[in-house]
């Protein structure tokens, strides 16, 4: 429980210090990033298998995060 704790109060801290760097749409989209991140940390910190869907399902999660985050700012959008 207190390994979770600690996890989760530096997820919150590194959270909050991104945050408002972020547009709100940025950050939006930047909270679909979990899922691969959990993932890769299961797979470094606990040897788990990546199974057959989790690869192509977290590079496209990631691709889109990118996508939605840089877009904006390669098109000069003002405001990402």
């Amino acid at each position: 429980m207190a390994s979770g704790a600690v996890a989760s109060a530096l997820g919150h801290a590194l959270w909050y210090s991104a945050l408002p760097r972020l547009t709100r749409v940025q950050s939006g989209i930047v909270q679909l990033t979990p899922p691969p991140i959990a993932a890769v940390g299961g797979l470094l910190l606990l040897g788990e298998t990546i199974g057959l869907r989790v690869l192509p399902s977290s590079t496209r999660i990631l691709t889109g995060v990118a996508v939605g985050v840089l877009g904006g700012r390669a098109r000069g959008i003002p405001g990402t």
